[in-house]
């Protein structure tokens, strides 16, 4: 692996970065206080392709690989948290799965729509009863002459609302566990499909996160993603990749945290326990993106990555919650100050590590690979 960034991925970067700097992190602030979906940040990414990263020039997008995604989330995340998360479930779980399993009517008749901003994807996937335990969904999927109807309700569900196109895991078959699963692709617009509760959080509070729930929701066959019983393979393989995307937002983060803390050291002055404190915090940062970076450069290769991932996730996830609170402990009573960056970005840094698979999931997951594997 070059450590060494290609010429395509820094262009890339800075053009990433000046939109992230000049019109999302303005509205940083605002967004989170006023718990408000950030439409001019999206409407902006979206013009400028970034909500076709993955998306292959063919479909509309920018034909980008993992690597390109993973920077993208972490220069959004350093301005503005709530417009990374966004972006990113829109990118990987709420797109990648058709791109990675459908059929090329599918990838025709959605992709295009997806990679302009037209459509926002979401993945639902999470029940009520069924967080880590993802294969103990009971939301149901019948058979009815040429299609499907789905009962049943999906939560903690990113960009709903929003989201114009939502990836549904539902169960076809009588096996309760992994082998009854299905992903279908359902429009928002479906008779039947309503957001239920949407959730206030304690960050990420310009994310809309809350309940969607399926009423006798009829899908046609067409819209089914891959075969019959196989859609909890199409849920593992899109949040291995996603995992990438959190591991950006993980990093995006605790840089800005960082950067937060070092501009106030050089405005106020600062001793030498502040030193050790930013040397640390900087130090963490730097060995987490070359993890991250790793992670993403396998999966744009085609390589096994599922244990990267997870430990990118892990790493990345928990860095930006210990960097935020380093950050909060250097600014002291001004960093505790409701609307302070200190307190947003700790407050936004902590949903990392719960959501795309608990980091008491990745390290299940790291450790099979580890036994399993040679």
């Amino acid at each position: 692996m070059d450590l060494e960034l290609a010429p395509e991925h820094s262009t890339f970067r800075a053009a990433v970065r000046e939109l992230a700097q000049g019109v999302v992190r303005p509205l940083a602030v605002e967004v989170d206080r006023d718990h408000r979906f950030p439409q001019e940040a999206v409407r902006a990414a979206a013009e400028s392709g970034l909500m076709g990263v993955l998306i292959p020039r063919e479909y509309g997008g920018a034909g980008l690989d993992a690597l390109a995604f993973a920077i993208c989330i972490e220069e959004l995340a350093q301005a503005c948290a709530s417009t990374a998360v966004i972006v990113d479930v829109h990118t990987s779980v709420g797109t990648e799965p058709i791109l990675l399993f459908g059929d090329e009517e599918q990838k025709q008749r959605w992709l295009p729509r997806l990679a302009s901003g037209e459509l926002l994807g979401a993945f639902a996937l999470t029940e009520p009863a069924s967080g880590s335990d993802a294969a103990a969904l009971k939301t149901t999927a019948r058979r009815s002459g040429d299609g499907y109807v789905l009962n049943g309700t999906k939560t903690f569900i990113t960009n709903v609302g929003h989201a114009g196109l939502y990836v549904v895991f539902a169960r076809t078959g009588p096996d309760e566990r992994a082998a009854g699963v299905t992903a279908f692709l359902v429009p928002a617009g479906s008779v039947g499909l309503r957001v239920g509760q949407v959730f206030d959080k304690m960050g990420l509070n310009g994310s809309p996160t809350g309940e969607l729930v399926l009423e006798d929701v009829e899908v046609p066959a067409a819209n089914r993603l891959g075969a019959e019983g196989k859609g909890f393979v199409v849920a593992m393989r899109a949040l291995d990749s996603g995992r990438i995307g959190i591991s950006g937002q993980g990093l995006g983060i605790a840089q800005a945290a960082v950067d937060e803390a070092r501009a106030l050291m050089r405005d106020r002055g600062h001793d030498q326990g502040d030193d050790f404190t930013l040397a640390d915090m900087a130090t963490r940062v730097e060995s987490a993106r070359l993890l991250a970076y790793h992670a993403a450069w396998l999966c744009s290769r085609g390589r096994p990555f599922a244990r990267q991932a997870s430990m990118a996730k892990l790493h990345c996830t928990d860095t930006a919650m210990q960097v935020t609170v380093d950050a909060l402990q250097i600014a002291g009573e001004e960093g505790a100050r409701a609307g302070s960056p200190f307190e947003r970005h700790m407050r936004d840094a902590k949903a990392l590590q719960i959501y795309e698979g608990s980091n008491q999931v990745q390290r299940i997951v790291i450790a099979r690979e580890l036994v399993n594997t040679g």
